[in-house]
């Protein structure tokens, strides 16, 4: 009998350079539209070709860039109808992770959220907006993996990816300061999450979404009338 199939280990110079891309993608400094040319981003990292194509390749597997004709993998940007429609389909799968997590919540897993709600106010007092949303979703993580279906987590976390960057838009827009209507539903949410309250951690869920969503369409307005 012959032993076991030796395992595949992971390209950690492609893991590297697409935690590299991806950082700088979400946090907003690479602007919408750049080509991911394979050679210039080697040369860029001082790697070869090989593990850029793989990073890059995973980006575009999470909706983060697209291929174009001629141009080949791009950074991916939203019109503002394609951005609603993103925020539509968080708001019906975000609700209903938040009705099923709320339920199945131990209470380690509620001071979980209490602690990350505490650290996410803290970097909004300190102006640390990247930091907070980072406490955020980490809050929101907790409460939807409780929902015990990891599909349902895994989409929301990549649609989450998707937007981040006008997610730390509408956040730099929004006015700062934990009492901000931005960071004004997670401590609702904790204390809906204290009373195992389906019904209001689906409505504060939902409540929250369309204050965002509302917010970036404010912010592609006002960008539209700039002259």
């Amino acid at each position: 009998m012959s032993g076991p199939a030796p395992s595949v280990q992971p390209s950690l110079p492609a893991d590297q350079l697409y935690a590299v891309l991806h950082q700088s993608i979400i946090n907003d400094a690479t602007p919408t539209g750049t080509r991911l040319r394979v050679p210039d981003v080697a040369a860029q990292m001082g790697t070869s070709v090989t593990p850029e194509r793989e990073a890059i390749r995973r980006l575009e597997g999470i909706g983060l860039a697209v291929r174009e004709p001629h141009k080949g993998a791009v950074l991916k940007g939203f019109t503002p109808q394609e951005l609603i429609h993103v925020y539509d389909v968080r708001l019906l799968l975000e609700a209903e992770a938040a009705r099923q997590g709320v339920q199945r919540l131990s209470e380690a897993l509620v001071e979980k959220m209490a602690e990350e709600c505490t650290a996410m106010r803290t970097a909004a007092t300190e102006g640390r907006i990247l930091d907070a949303l980072d406490h955020d979703e980490a809050l929101l993580t907790t409460l939807y993996t409780a929902s015990g279906n990891p599909v349902l987590k895994d989409t929301i976390r990549s649609l989450w990816q998707q937007c981040r960057a006008y997610k730390v838009l509408g956040a730099i827009a929004a006015d700062h300061g934990p009492d901000s209507s931005l960071w004004s539903y997670q401590p609702l949410l904790v204390e809906a999450a204290r009373r195992r309250d389906p019904d209001a951690a689906t409505d504060l869920t939902r409540q929250s979404l369309l204050s965002a969503r509302s917010r970036i369409q404010t912010m592609f307005h006002d960008e539209a009338e700039t002259p």
